[in-house]
């Protein structure tokens, strides 16, 4: 077709109005399930007025590329590629903004969430009243699946710690599978922490007024293709959100986790240190400067693992030069603690009060030098 007359085409045609209804699907390394579920979607959703919006993060598998695919053969699908970000409720949160759609929703690509519910979700928001509807595991008629005794019980123990923070009665606060009014997103989103993978907990929390809402209930099923990405950090980003939102206001959580870490630094100090002294009879110097190196090294691994676990150096050469920096910052944060401790003391301060205000000076030069010649993006 020549070139005029496609422009003449393009001029032709009306705009179409926007969906009603934008299902966010973030995802990383889910090619194999992308197709299947809008398939799914598609099937039990009777109209054409949704979009499906999936915000993938940069998947070495090539899900954007899958998605794309899809997205040149149906209109309702869309891609939002990530670049250098991860984390499924910042994700979301993109998602979000990326719609212009009155009502938003939130399903895993992995087909663990039954979408046969998605009718009812919508019903209960768009035709009976509530703000917000949510598919639970918990109320009758829902289940687990094939989960184990211990993987429920981790997730009963997990919800029990989340109603110490949330605003309302929740059967399953953990869910990720839930449909809700755009007013409600808009009204939670400047408070948002964007921590970790719960964001259902993060709007209920951050909501300045009450939510209504309702729940549908649904079976877990197992996950279809692709590999789970509950592991130790995503449950370290749930701790660190339910202390956000707890004393968030008070001290920020990264600086938290990174005091949280240089304690596990103390007892792997004593512990080298007694093995090098204790056991293995060197010198008491040599034993405590191997024990520095050891507990510093540890604390820069562990801060790299959860605390900056958003900005994670990676390769060779990133750690390599993250670790010499983290080391001579840190050596200045000792230097300080030592100085500032005795100088303390010298002014007949009592002795603990001394050693903890020199620990607390070196703790917060390490956090801030660190987090800006370390981690610095």
């Amino acid at each position: 077709m020549a070139i005029g007359s496609q422009g003449s085409q393009l001029a032709s045609s009306s705009p179409a109005s926007g969906p009603l209804l934008s299902i966010v699907v973030p995802t990383f390394n889910e090619v194999e399930n992308v197709a299947v579920l809008v398939d799914k979607i598609a099937a039990v959703m009777p109209a054409d007025n949704w979009e499906i919006i999936f915000v993938d993060d940069n998947s070495p598998d090539g899900t954007s590329h899958q998605v794309r695919d899809l997205a040149s053969r149906d209109s309702r699908v869309r891609c939002v590629q990530r670049i250098g970000r991860r984390g499924l409720s910042t994700a979301c949160i993109e998602g979000f903004l990326a719609s212009a759609a009155p009502y938003l929703a939130v399903i895993d690509a992995d087909m663990q969430h039954d979408e046969r519910i998605l009718p009812a979700l919508f019903k209960a928001v768009a035709e009976d009243g509530f703000e917000l509807a949510i598919g639970s595991r918990y109320i009758e008629g829902g289940g687990f699946g094939e989960w184990d005794e211990s993987r429920i019980n981790k997730s009963k123990f997990a919800t029990r710690l989340s109603n110490f923070v949330t605003k309302a009665d929740l059967s399953d606060p953990m869910s990720g599978f839930f449909l809700m009014k755009r007013e409600v997103f808009d009204a939670a989103q400047p408070h948002l922490s964007s921590i970790g993978f719960k964001i259902l907990l993060d709007i209920f929390v951050s909501s300045p007024e009450k939510v209504s809402f309702t729940e549908v209930a649904y079976e877990f099923r197992e996950r279809v293709a692709g590999e789970s990405k509950l592991d130790t950090s995503a449950m370290w980003d749930y701790f660190m959100l339910l202390a956000d939102k707890t004393v968030g206001h008070i001290i920020p959580v990264r600086f938290l986790s990174f005091g949280l870490v240089g304690g596990t630094g103390v007892v792997v100090h004593f512990a080298i240190l007694w093995l090098a002294f204790q056991m293995l009879g060197t010198d008491f110097t040599l034993g405590q400067g191997i024990a520095t190196i050891g507990a510093m090294s540890t604390n820069f691994l562990l801060n790299n693992l959860f605390t900056y676990r958003d900005q994670r150096l990676k390769g060779v050469w990133q750690l390599l030069r993250g670790w010499v920096v983290f080391m001579l910052a840190c050596s200045i944060g000792a230097a300080s603690n030592i100085g500032i401790a005795d100088y303390l003391y010298q002014q007949d301060q009592y002795w603990v009060l001394s050693a903890l205000a020199g620990i607390m000076i070196g703790t917060l030069w390490n956090y801030a030098v660190t987090a800006l010649f370390v981690w610095k993006k």
